[in-house]
């Protein structure tokens, strides 16, 4: 039994925040390494409404050095992991640092999965801070273009692309035809929203395909009504600087494509040289430990999760959440010289916004439905209980969030943050 363990963890988001946390409330046992490229954790949920300037980078992003600053227990280090051996359970760092501990965590994350799709190098995914801020970046320029040349709008400058009918692409069509038809009209009146378009594109049958046939129906009415064009059993066989090209063979005329078709594994799945299931996770046990690695543990969107059914764990922020906090519990097990457990999920269900004060969840287990502002408050309650990291944050957030319901928006280009987070770092 060893009397205080070091536990190095990489990876700043759900599921490594979600162990650091567990593992800060037991210092004597476990004093932690957390390691992460950047010196801040973004709240993936909200990205999309960085982009479509509903809130500011600062809202979605806490500094990890102040997150841990009152956990003597916990050391971050800012450094890209380029390799991984769970033989030593060690990592090397880009600029050549190897760290080893007695237990190993990998919670690297995803990244967009475009599928071989040519041209990507043009598109705007939504997946990181940086993500978000770039795409922000984008549709101002491209409405500032069409005011000073009107014939930019003609050749597709204000046609916005999204690939992808998931949560990802569902929130952000909608945020984005929310932005056109309520906001931008008095910053760009002759533009938007009679020249501004919204098209959404996926090889599904429905939108938001994981949820039920009502929801699908909600979704498809609510996008619809909000002006968004959508194009089923479609996919986006090129992306170009000036348009893309359907596979049933139409080409659309855009100089924004946003990516929202889907994720993979971050490239730390492939430098560890574990198997590798869909998606470029690595598999793992029950408990969440590699096959003949038991003191290796990959959580969140990293890992193959075996469920109930046999099928993975989706990737989803509370799987990563509650994988991360079972990882911790299982290192203390092992201390204790008890066995360690099999992940038990408890399923907070699925939502998605799909613009302003619309939202469709399934909650629980047996995925109880709610639409419109029912729907929003479920919404916001998990978004809520993710944000549990920080009680503080949590608070500001749904303080924020229910000041919002309802009210009209107005363009803030600025990136100074409206959300305000008093004691954050007392988490």
């Amino acid at each position: 039994m060893v009397e205080q363990a070091h536990v190095v963890i990489v990876g700043g988001g759900f599921a490594g925040l979600g162990c650091a946390h567990e593992l800060a409330k037991h210092p004597h046992h476990a004093r932690v390494t957390l390691i992460d490229q950047h010196d801040y954790h973004q709240f993936l949920p909200l990205l999309y409404q960085v982009a479509t300037f509903e809130l500011a980078g600062d809202d979605v992003a806490v500094d990890l050095s102040e997150l841990f600053r009152r956990r003597d227990s916990v050391e971050f280090v800012r450094g890209d992991v380029t390799a991984a051996d769970p033989d030593t359970r060690s990592v090397t760092l880009d600029d050549g640092r190897t760290i080893e501990g007695d237990y190993l965590v990998l919670a690297g994350g995803s990244q967009a999965n475009f599928f071989g799709t040519p041209g990507t190098d043009h598109v705007y995914p939504l997946y990181s801070l940086d993500d978000a801020r770039r795409l922000r970046s984008r549709v101002l320029e491209l409405f500032e273009g069409a005011e000073r040349d009107r014939d930019e709008a003609e050749r597709g400058a204000l046609t916005f692309v999204v690939v992808g009918a998931g949560a990802t692409g569902t929130e952000v069509a909608g945020a984005l035809a929310d932005l056109i038809h309520e906001v931008l009209p008095s910053r760009f009146p002759s533009l938007a929203p009679a020249h501004a378009r919204v098209v959404i594109v996926d090889a599904g049958k429905a939108v938001l395909g994981p949820f039920s046939p009502k929801a699908h129906d909600y979704a498809s009415k609510t996008l619809t009504d909000r002006g968004v064009e959508i194009r089923l059993g479609t996919t986006v066989k090129e992306v170009a600087a000036d348009h893309v090209i359907l596979s049933d063979g139409d080409s659309i005329a855009t100089r924004c494509v946003i990516w929202g078709g889907g994720i993979e594994a971050a490239p730390l799945a492939h430098a560890v040289g574990l198997k590798e299931g869909r998606g470029g996770r690595i598999d793992v046990r029950d408990d969440l430990t590699v096959e003949d690695h038991p003191r290796a543990f990959v959580a969140g969107d990293l890992a193959n999760i075996p469920g109930p059914d046999g099928r993975a764990f989706p990737q989803l922020g509370s799987v990563a959440l509650q994988a991360g906090q079972w990882s911790a519990g299982n290192i203390l097990h092992d201390l204790n010289g008890e066995p360690m457990q099999p992940f038990a999920y408890r399923d907070k269900g699925i939502m998605a916004m799909i613009g302003h004060n619309a939202a469709v969840a399934e909650m629980g287990e047996h995925r109880h439905e709610l639409h419109g502002a029912i729907g929003y408050a479920a919404w916001l309650g998990v978004h809520a209980y993710l944000m549990g990291i920080s009680p503080q944050r949590r608070d500001a957030f749904i303080s924020w969030a229910w000041d919002e319901f309802g009210k009209s928006r107005v363009l803030n280009t600025s990136d100074t943050a409206r959300l305000h987070w008093d004691g954050d770092a007392d988490a």
